[in-house]
C-alpha cells in the first residue's frame, strides 16, 4: 500500500473531495471532460511540479491539497537528512493562492517545492498518455536504457564538465600567451622593486620605534645623566641629591615614631617611595651604561624608511600595506606561471580526458549488456498486446561526439510484423503501435522501478478489443505487487481492475464541479455498460458489462 487518501479543495472543478485509495489496480473512468485526470494532475502539483494559480477554481481564493502515504523504507534516510520526522503515516501538503505563493509541508515541515519533487520520485512512477512520444528523442531512448541498465550518469557528466573545463583553460592559455607573457614580466618587474626592499609583516612599526629612539638618543642621555645627578649628587655648598635628601627625613621620622604612632606609617611610605627611587636611579646608570648615540645605525634607518616610504608613494599604498603588497604579487605571478605552462595544462587536460573515456567505456559496456534484455522483454510484451512476431531492438552506435551522457547513441528499432527487417521506431511503427510499443515498454521498465505507486494516464490510447484486454490482464498483474491506478477509457482494462473509481461532472447555477466516487455492484455494471454502449443503457450492454466483470473476477 502505497498512497492511501487524497484531499483537493477548489482544484480546476472539483469544489472538494476526500478520496480513500487501496492496494492493487485501481482503474478511474467518466465521461469525456469529466476530469479523468484531475487526480492525476492534483498529485503531480503535490509533489513538486510547477504552480500555475490557473489549477484554482473560479471564484476560489487558493486551492488546498493533501495526501497521505505510506512511507517506503528507501525514504527513511531522505528525510533524515531534510530534517524531517519521521511518522507512520507520510502526509504531504501544498497550497497554491492566486497571487502566485505557493507553500508545502512534509509531516508539518515546511518544504521547498524541490524537496516535493525529491520526494514525488520515491512514491510515484507516471507513465502519461503521451509516452511515445519521447520514443522519438535520443536523450529519452538512452534515458530508458540506462533506467534498465540501472547505471547512473552523473558520475560520467561530472567527468565530463572537469574534462571540458581543463580542456577550456588549456585554450585559453594558448589564446593568451602575448598577454600572460606581458602581465608576467609586469609582476616580475615589480616584484624585483620590492625584493630591493624584502618587507616584513609588521616590521614597518619595528623601523618606527627603533628610528625614534636613535633620533633622539643625546637628548635620552642628556635627560638620564640630569636625573641621576638630581638623584645622587651631594655638592659641597650644602645642597645634596634627592636619594639623600630622603634618607635624611626617614631618620628623622624615624627618631620620634615611638612617640606618635603616625610617624611610622609615614615613615613606612617614605621607605617604600626612597626604595623606589634607589630602583629608578639603578636603572638610570644600566641605560647611560649601555645606550649609544649609533650615528651609522641611524644613517641605516634612514637610508629603509625612505625607500619604503619611496616604493609606498610609487605604488599608492600605504607603507604598512607593502608586505601583503608583495605577498599578493607574487601568489599573483605563480598563478600565471601555472597558466602559461602549457606542457602542464596539457597533461591535465589528456589525464581528465583520459579519465572521461575509461567511465564512458565502462558505461557502454553496462548498456551494451542490458540492450539485448530490454528488446527481449520488450518484445516479449509485444507479443502479448497485438504484435505477435513483432520484435524490438535497441541498437548501440557510437555517437558523432561525445558527451555527458557517454560516447553512444542509443536508437529502438522495431518490426511489427514477422520477417520484417527491424528500422527505426518511427518509420515504421503507426500511431497504434506506437501506442503498444510505449505500453510495454512501460510494463517492462515500471516493474524494476522502487516507486510503490505506478501511475498510467490513458496510455491505452490507440488500442481496442483483445488488446485492450490484454493490457488489463497486465495492469491486473502490475497490481498484485504495486498500487497501480490507471485513467482509461476501456471497458476491458476497467474491467480488470481490483476497484473502480468513476469521475462525474455536475453543472448548476454556481458553475461546474467535478467529483469521484468508488463504484461497486450494479453501480460498476452501469459504468462498464456506459463505456460500452454509451449513456443509453440496453439489456444487452448491461449483460455485456456483467459477462465482463464476471469473467475478470474470476481471474483475480
Amino acid at each position: 500500500m502505497a498512497l492511501k487518501r487524497i484531499t483537493l479543495r477548489d482544484f480546476v472543478i472539483v469544489q472538494s473531495l476526500d478520496l480513500d485509495l487501496h492496494h492493487g489496480f485501481t482503474a478511474l473512468t467518466g465521461e469525456t471532460g469529466a476530469g479523468k485526470s484531475i487526480l492525476i494532475d492534483a498529485l503531480q502539483l503535490l509533489l513538486g511540479a510547477r504552480a500555475d494559480a490557473g489549477v484554482i477554481r473560479e471564484g476560489a481564493e487558493r486551492t488546498e491539497l493533501s495526501a497521505e502515504f505510506d512511507p517506503p523504507p528507501t525514504l527513511s534516510d531522505w528525510l533524515d537528512d531534510a530534517g524531517i520526522a519521521r511518522e507512520d503515516v507520510l502526509l504531504v501538503r501544498r497550497t497554491l493562492d492566486t497571487q502566485g505563493k505557493s507553500r508545502g509541508w512534509i509531516n508539518g515541515t515546511p518544504v521547498t517545492a524541490t524537496q516535493l519533487r525529491q520526494l514525488g520520485e520515491h512514491l510515484l512512477d507516471i507513465h502519461g498518455q503521451h509516452a511515445w512520444q519521447s520514443l522519438m528523442r535520443g536523450e529519452s531512448v538512452r534515458g530508458l536504457l540506462d533506467a534498465y541498465a540501472g547505471v547512473q550518469t552523473q558520475p560520467l557528466a561530472t567527468l565530463w564538465d572537469d574534462w571540458r573545463e581543463k580542456q577550456k583553460t588549456l585554450e585559453r592559455a594558448r589564446a593568451a600567451q602575448d598577454t600572460l607573457q606581458q602581465e608576467r614580466e609586469r609582476l616580475k618587474w615589480q616584484i624585483g622593486e620590492l625584493q630591493k626592499l624584502s618587507p616584513r609583516a609588521d616590521e614597518w612599526d619595528e623601523l618606527n620605534a627603533q628610528h625614534g629612539k636613535l633620533s633622539n638618543a643625546q637628548s635620552l642621555l642628556d635627560n638620564a645623566q640630569e636625573a641621576l645627578r638630581t638623584l645622587t649628587d651631594d655638592e659641597g655648598d650644602g645642597n645634596c641629591g634627592a636619594l639623600t635628601q630622603l634618607n635624611q627625613a626617614q631618620t628623622l621620622l624615624q627618631s620620634f615614631e615611638h612617640v606618635d604612632e603616625s610617624f611610622r606609617s609615614m615613615n613606612e611610605v617614605l621607605s617604600a617611595c626612597l626604595a623606589q627611587a634607589e630602583d629608578v636611579a639603578h636603572s638610570l646608570h644600566t641605560f647611560l651604561r649601555h645606550t649609544e648615540l649609533e650615528p651609522e645605525r641611524l644613517a641605516e634607518l634612514d637610508a629603509r624608511m625612505s625607500l619604503w616610504i619611496s616604493l609606498a608613494r610609487r605604488y599608492k599604498r600605504q607603507p604598512e600595506d607593502l608586505p601583503a603588497l608583495w605577498d599578493g604579487w607574487k601568489t599573483e605571478l605563480k598563478t600565471l606561471d601555472s597558466a602559461a605552462d602549457l606542457d602542464a595544462l596539457a597533461k591535465a587536460e589528456t589525464q581528465s580526458r583520459a579519465a572521461f573515456d575509461k567511465a564512458a567505456r565502462a558505461l557502454s559496456q553496462k548498456r551494451s549488456k542490458a540492450a539485448p534484455q530490454l528488446g527481449e522483454a520488450v518484445t516479449q510484451a509485444m507479443q502479448q498486446l497485438g504484435m505477435a512476431g513483432g520484435r524490438f531492438v535497441v541498437q548501440i552506435d557510437a555517437a558523432a561526439e561525445p558527451g555527458p551522457h557517454g560516447v553512444d547513441q542509443v536508437n529502438f528499432l522495431v518490426s511489427s510484423h514477422p520477417g520484417m527487417t527491424p528500422r527505426p521506431i518511427g518509420k515504421v511503427a503507426s500511431g497504434g503501435e506506437l501506442s503498444r510499443i510505449s505500453l510495454a515498454i512501460s510494463v517492462t521498465t515500471s516493474e524494476l522501478g522502487e516507486a510503490p505507486t505506478l501511475i498510467f494516464d490513458e496510455v491505452d490510447s490507440g488500442v481496442g478489443g483483445a488488446v485492450a484486454e490484454t493490457v488489463g490482464r497486465l495492469m491486473q498483474q502490475l497490481g498484485q505487487s504495486r498500487q497501480v491506478l490507471t485513467v482509461t477509457h476501456l471497458p476491458q482494462v476497467a474491467a480488470c481492475a481490483h476497484h473502480h473509481l468513476v469521475v462525474e461532472k455536475a453543472k448548476s447555477a454556481h458553475g461546474t464541479t467535478s467529483s469521484v466516487k468508488s463504484a461497486a455492484g450494479d453501480a460498476r455494471v452501469q459504468e462498464i455498460a456506459r463505456m460500452l454502449g454509451g449513456e443509453k443503457l440496453s439489456a444487452t450492454t448491461l449483460a455485456h458489462a456483467r459477462e465482463m466483470l464476471g469473467h475478470t473476477l474470476t481471474l483475480q
